[in-house]
């Protein structure tokens, strides 16, 4: 858009004209100076009232898809219209009036008709409302020094920053998990857990959650204070602080979200954190305030905002990445006495860091590309041990491109081991991860990931899990005594193969879960695995997703799509060698959470070997109503086939792949007919 046009609806955003009273112009509660908010709790108007909400920053609002906290518009051309007809905003209840006032201006009219090609009579509601979104849409930040980081220049974050950004896409704090990159917003609404009556979401759709607001951009986040739906967290330190302590759970509020639980941070690491939020700055693109406006009335004035001292001090990195590349790759060895964090921040893309044999009590945090990060065995062949001691979150977290790690032993942390986030090029090999948490290896949101030779145990979720992730192979390793062995969670093409999967709740989990930004399940092949005496009691924490896995399940597909289970040999499981279940046949989810289509279609059993399986089924598969069998279908969803002579099953006649297409589409709705009609 050409400076002229944007300087045009600029004019409109910042001219009081707008309002009923000729008093308040869209700049008022979103001032330029102070991030597009208003530096206030909640807006106040000139009589006083008080809105019940904070005013959203509008950096970046173009790429929202729902406006306002409560998601109630869909187009920035109705969100602009609110606030003009709103009685506690604008106050404009007759448009006709605003209209004749911007018709006497001639120098609006000569606009318009330039915008619009309409003359003074022709202009109309919607053509403010297309010039105030017009500007919104050049609200651009897009050159933070995250940004810079993220393009390739190294030296762009700090390295307290660079840590913070690791921080941010931990395992525990799991920030990311809503405010993902590019954007740091997501179309999602979320309870949190802040004390307030405000219904958010269900004030204005029927399946809202009670509490449920839009997950707002992190975008020039140090600029726009106060935080939250009420701005009620007066600063970044303090909304750091209401994560860290669980949100609303640490106040005994309900239905707060999945992504929401406490963690622990050390002074550094909350101090590396608040750091890198300060990294999102961008104001590059941020408009002059007009002198003047058409309407000559009064302009907001500039506002001296004192985050932009914060900005500039944390904000100290500079260009040199070329240069550090230039200067090629070198092995950097962990000192005796030095931590190994201290070893990777003086390390560069490109680089090995190697951890001698000895036992390190420490989180290290990698964010650079190209990193690997190799333990070195003594005499005996013992890898070097990281010991979380109980009381550290993760061994390791990592989200640059082409990270390798292996040869190491991670033990006792309380979240992960070892955690890769929105990274490509990954390999885990030769690692042992027990008693960490939640996950073992954990790779999420990442692209041609390699976990091979890894053993797990003692995790109350997944051992070897990969999430939203795409190309994962998962060959030749252990896992015992987990909840669940492996998983793919919502991931694309996967490979799971020639692994020993024993002693857990369930062995293979391959699902589709609703509310993640990854919408797919589908492509894996699970293929030579043993799969054996699954029937560990399930041990996930109250509230988590693992909860819903049956103990004494061998290989688990849930909403998943396409995959292809061969080759394996799968016994001594209790509830089921196979079972493939819909999201709503598993009893676990409300359809009105569902964002994914929640049927399992398209798999294909074959050449699988059974034996001893489904002797003591889990009671929650005989309240769904489905016999116990080698393989359990709940009977949804088209297309799945299976070629399995010998094994028991359920429903007793089985689709194969060489029937009919149709028939293999249609037979499970002829099937549940049937059995009702059968009573």
């Amino acid at each position: 858009m050409s400076r002229p046009t944007t300087r045009r609806r600029r004019l409109l955003f910042f001219d009081p004209v707008l309002s009923n009273g000729d008093d308040i112009a869209c700049a008022t509660c979103h001032h330029p100076d102070l991030g597009f908010s208003d530096g206030r709790a909640t807006s106040v108007m000139p009589g006083g009232d008080a809105p019940a909400r904070n005013a959203l920053t509008l950096w970046n609002v173009v790429y929202d898809q729902s406006l306002f906290w409560d998601g109630r518009v869909n187009s920035l051309e109705e969100q602009a219209l609110a606030p003009l007809t709103h009685a506690d905003e604008m106050a404009v209840a007759d448009p006709e009036t605003m209209l004749a006032d911007l018709r006497a201006i001639p120098e609006y009219v000569q606009r318009f008709e330039a915008a619009f090609g309409v003359g003074a009579e022709g202009i109309t509601v919607d053509h403010v409302t297309q010039a105030l979104a017009a500007f919104q849409r050049t609200l651009i930040s897009d050159d933070s020094p995250f940004d810079r980081y993220a393009a390739g220049d190294f030296d762009a974050l700090s390295p307290a920053q660079r840590r913070g950004l690791a921080i941010f896409r931990s395992g525990a704090t799991r920030c990311f998990e809503c405010h993902g990159a590019p954007t740091f917003a997501s179309d999602t609404f979320r309870v949190v857990g802040i004390d307030s009556d405000d219904p958010g979401r269900a004030g204005v759709v029927d399946d809202g959650v009670f509490g449920a607001f839009k997950v707002p951009t992190l975008r020039n986040v140090a600029l726009s204070a106060p935080y939250m739906h009420d701005g009620s967290l007066a600063t970044l330190e303090e909304v750091i602080d209401f994560y860290r302590d669980g949100g609303g759970r640490a106040h005994g509020f309900e239905n707060v979200d999945v992504f929401v639980n406490p963690f622990t941070l050390t002074d550094q690491e909350r101090a590396d954190l608040l750091a890198f939020l300060y990294a999102l700055t961008d104001e590059s693109r941020r408009p002059e305030i007009p002198a003047a406006v058409p309407s000559g009335l009064p302009v907001v004035a500039p506002v001296e905002n004192p985050a932009r001292a914060v900005v500039a001090a944390m904000n100290t990195g500079g260009a040199g990445g070329a240069a550090a590349s230039a200067a090629g790759s070198q092995t950097i060895t962990v000192a005796p006495g030095e931590t190994i964090q201290a070893a990777v921040d003086r390390a560069r893309p490109g680089d090995t860091v190697e951890i001698p044999y000895g036992v390190y009590h420490e989180r290290v945090a990698i964010d650079m590309s190209g990193i690997t990060l190799r333990g070195v065995a003594n005499a005996a062949g013992e890898w070097p041990v990281l010991d979380g001691q109980g009381a550290l979150s993760e061994g390791v977290i990592a989200s640059g491109n082409d990270f390798t790690v292996g040869n190491l032993h991670v033990r006792n942390y309380t979240d992960n081991g070892v955690l890769v986030e929105g990274a490509r090029g990954v390999h885990f090999h030769d690692i042992v991860a027990e008693n960490v948490g939640t996950y073992g290896v954990y790779p999420v949101r990442s692209t041609d990931v390699l976990i091979e030779r890894v053993t797990v145990s003692g995790v109350d979720d997944a051992g070897i899990y990969a999430g939203q992730s795409e190309n994962v192979i998962v060959r030749d390793s252990t896992a015992y005594g987990n909840v669940i062995g492996i998983e793919l969670e919502n991931t694309l093409n996967g490979e799971v193969t020639n692994n020993h999967v024993y002693d857990n709740s369930n062995g293979i989990l391959i699902v589709l879960l609703p509310q993640l930004t990854s919408k797919i399940s589908s492509g894996a092949k699970i293929t030579g695995n043993l799969v054996e005496h699954n029937n560990t009691p399930n041990f996930a924490p109250e509230g988590a997703t693992a909860r819903i896995v049956p103990p004494g399940s061998g290989i688990l597909l849930i909403g998943t799509d396409n995959n292809e289970v061969s080759g394996n040999t799968i016994t001594g499981n209790k509830t089921a060698g196979l079972a493939i279940f819909s999201l709503t046949g598993t009893g676990a989810f409300n359809e009105n959470e569902l964002d994914v289509g929640p049927l399992a279609e398209g798999n294909y059993a074959h050449g699988n070997t059974y034996s001893n399986n489904a002797t003591d089924p889990d009671p929650v598969v005989a309240e769904l109503g489905i016999p116990a069998g080698d393989i359990l279908w709940d009977t949804t969803g088209g297309n799945n086939r299976f070629d399995e002579p010998g094994a028991t099953s359920f429903p007793p006649l089985l689709p194969g792949d060489g029937w009919p297409g149709f028939l293999r589409t249609a037979y499970g709705n002829i099937f549940r007919v049937l059995t009702g009609l059968l009573g």
